[in-house]
């Protein structure tokens, strides 16, 4: 029940009931709930913010994560990019220098990606500046990757080529020095013991009783072992891949069939003097690409240094050639 509120008369010095007009009361009433009304919408506004909802304080919870993953990634990003540019410089200043083929130049390394706004995608949002840059770290990064695996299996294939060739040059004496009589002609200007003309000598002789082993210089297969070939009677051929050939003449026998695989070391066949020869002995060849080389230059795998001397002296000396 409201309240009675009174005034004081000062004419008939009494008090009177003070009497509100209907008008005034809604008036009153208005009044109450326009405020009310204002107190709660600024009330919202203010406080609003130290309130989250549920939803809200879940999405401020997941974009928090998002930054933080970010930021993460980026520092990852850091530090495979430091190890990535350590394994292209151990790519092009020893892997590469090694096998003697070209670096990988920088630009190509490091080339951009071309054509249209590959992120646009990821434009329009409130982390878009820090999605868009470590996106396009991570591709960069990417091909990098992809272009150092590629120039990895490169050197991996260089690798096994380079064993390969390592086992198929002619590295060996085809005679052990222990079963030579004498080293009896080199490459070069020799006299023909049967016309006494001088002529070029393609090859090494090496003296030796009949019957004595022939060994592989190098890997490879048998090309021929047959007599058709004119003068060298019975001979070997042996194809070593990557442009080596070397012949083996004058046998008195082989141990070896056209087409078979040999190793260096293997034994192929023995001394003989067959063919154009004025006594047992080995004449051998090697050639490359086509061309007679001398083969004094490919016995680094079983002599000394000082053998490998007195055999070049030996060989230096211009004297008769036993084929």
């Amino acid at each position: 029940m409201a309240k009675v509120k009174y005034y004081y008369d000062s004419d008939t010095l009494s008090y009177q009931k003070i009497k509100i007009k209907k008008r005034d009361k809604l008036k009153n009433f208005l009044l109450t709930i326009i405020s009310a009304f204002i107190f709660m919408i600024l009330g919202f506004v203010v406080f609003t913010p130290f309130f989250e909802s549920p939803k809200e304080k879940e999405l401020s919870r997941e974009l928090e994560f998002v930054k933080l993953n970010e930021e993460l990634h980026s520092k990852k990003i850091v530090q495979l990019e430091s190890i990535l540019k350590e394994i292209q410089d151990r790519d092009n200043n020893i892997y590469r220098l090694y096998f003697e083929v070209n670096p990988i130049p920088e630009e190509r390394r490091k080339a951009g990606f071309g054509g249209i706004n590959r992120y646009k995608a990821l434009e329009g949002f409130d982390n878009s500046e820090m999605i868009i840059d470590v996106t396009k770290n991570m591709d960069i990064l990417s091909k990098q990757l992809y272009i150092q695996s590629k120039s990895l299996d490169e050197i991996v294939n260089l690798a096994e080529n380079k064993e390969k060739l390592l086992a198929a040059i002619p590295a060996i004496q085809p005679v052990k020095k222990e079963d030579l009589t004498r080293m009896a002609s080199g490459f070069g200007w020799r006299t023909d013991p049967f016309t006494k003309a001088r002529k070029k000598h393609y090859g090494m002789d090496f003296s030796a009783p009949s019957g004595t082993p022939i060994y592989a210089t190098g890997d490879g297969i048998v090309k021929r072992a047959d007599q058709r070939a004119s003068g060298f009677g019975k001979h070997i051929e042996i194809d070593h891949g990557f442009g080596y050939i070397t012949l083996y003449a004058h046998l008195s026998k082989y141990n070896v069939r056209r087409g078979q695989h040999v190793k260096r070391g293997d034994l192929i066949g023995f001394v003989g003097t067959t063919g154009r020869s004025q006594g047992p002995h080995l004449h051998y060849e090697v050639h490359k690409n086509g061309r007679k080389i001398n083969p004094i230059n490919f016995y680094y795998g079983n002599l000394s240094p000082e053998e490998f001397e007195a055999m070049q002296k030996a060989a230096q000396i211009e004297g008769q050639s036993l084929d």
